[in-house]
C-alpha cells in the first residue's frame, strides 16, 4: 500500500470521527454543533494528512498525476482549507455537517481509485503552472457548488410552514443549526469572487500554454469550451450581483450551472475514460 493511500485513509478516518462528534449532539437534540479546541486541532491534522496524500499522489518526478477521483479529493481539500481560515474569524461550525462527510467520501474515493494520467511537464513550466491553477479553480468552484446546495436545502426548510417543518428529524435539526442565509450568501459570493479570479488565471495561462505548445491562442477542445462557458457563467453572475443585485435562487442556479460546466470540462470525461472504459494508468 502506497504512502499516499495510507494518508488518504487516515484523513478519511479522522474526518469520520469528527463528523460523528458533530452529528451525534444534533441527533440527541442539540441546537448548535460546536468544535472544541481538541476537535479543531484534530481537524487541522486531518487536513494536513489529506494534503500530504494529495501531494504524494499528484506531484511525480516525471510530471503531474491527475485523475477524476484525485480532482474531487483536491477540490474538497481546498474547501476544508478555506473553511479552516474562515473559521478563525467567523464561526461556521455547522457547515462541517456537510463538509466532513464529503471530505470522508472523496478521501476514500482517492484511495480506491488512484487511476490517472501522467501529464508531462519537464520542459514546460507554463503547463505545470496552468494545471495547478486550474486545480485550485476547480476546487473553489466545487466548494461553492456544495455551499449552494446547502443553501437550497435551507431555503426550502425556511419556506415551509413552521408546523410542517422536520424539526424532529436529524436533518431538520441540522438545517436549523445552519448560519442565517444572509451570512451564507456573503460566504458564497466571497468564494465565487476568488474562484472567478483563479478561473480567469486558468484561462489566461491556458492561452499561454496553447501558444507555446500548439502555436495557437485557443485550442477548441471540449475542456476549453466548457471552461470558457463556466468562466462566462461565473462572470455573468458576479456582474448581475453588482449591477442588478442578484441574490437568492437566481444566484444559486447560476452557481450550479457554472460548476456543471467546469465539471464537464474535466471530471466527466476522465470518469468515463478511467472508470467506465478503464483506460487510466495506475500511478
Amino acid at each position: 500500500m502506497s504512502a499516499s493511500i495510507v494518508f488518504h485513509l487516515l484523513a478519511a478516518l479522522a474526518y469520520i470521527v469528527l463528523s460523528i462528534s458533530l452529528w451525534r449532539p444534533i441527533k440527541q437534540g442539540s441546537t448548535q454543533p460546536v468544535l472544541n479546541r481538541t476537535s479543531r486541532v484534530a481537524l487541522l491534522a486531518a487536513i494536513i494528512m489529506h494534503g500530504a496524500g494529495l501531494a504524494l499522489t499528484i506531484i511525480m518526478p516525471n510530471g503531474l498525476h491527475l485523475g477524476w477521483a484525485l480532482a474531487f479529493s483536491a477540490a474538497i481539500w481546498l474547501g476544508m482549507v478555506v473553511f479552516w481560515f474562515q473559521s478563525l474569524y467567523l464561526r461556521l461550525d455547522s457547515l462541517l455537517l456537510i463538509l466532513l462527510p464529503a471530505a470522508t467520501l472523496v478521501s476514500i474515493m482517492a484511495a480506491l481509485f488512484p487511476q490517472g494520467t501522467i501529464v508531462e511537464h519537464a520542459n514546460n513550466e507554463w503547463l505545470r503552472i496552468h494545471l495547478l491553477i486550474a486545480l485550485v479553480a476547480y476546487g473553489l468552484s466545487t466548494v461553492a457548488a456544495l455551499h449552494a446546495i446547502l443553501m437550497i436545502a435551507l431555503d426550502k426548510q425556511l419556506h415551509r410552514p413552521i408546523a410542517a417543518r422536520d424539526q424532529y428529524t436529524v436533518l431538520g435539526r441540522a438545517l436549523d443549526t445552519m448560519p442565517p442565509l444572509l451570512v451564507q450568501e456573503q460566504v458564497l459570493f466571497r468564494l465565487l469572487r476568488v474562484a472567478f479570479i483563479i478561473l480567469t488565471l486558468t484561462v489566461l495561462s491556458g492561452f499561454a500554454v496553447s501558444l507555446k505548445v500548439d502555436d495557437q491562442l485557443i485550442r477548441l477542445d471540449h475542456k476549453t469550451i466548457f471552461t470558457l462557458l463556466s468562466w462566462l457563467t461565473f462572470g455573468g453572475l458576479l456582474l448581475g450581483r453588482r449591477i442588478w443585485g442578484w441574490r437568492g435562487r437566481i444566484a444559486l442556479r447560476w452557481t450550479l450551472a457554472g460548476f456543471a460546466f467546469l465539471l464537464l470540462a474535466y471530471s466527466g470525461s476522465h470518469f468515463v475514460l478511467e472508470v467506465i472504459l478503464q483506460r487510466g494508468t495506475i500511478g
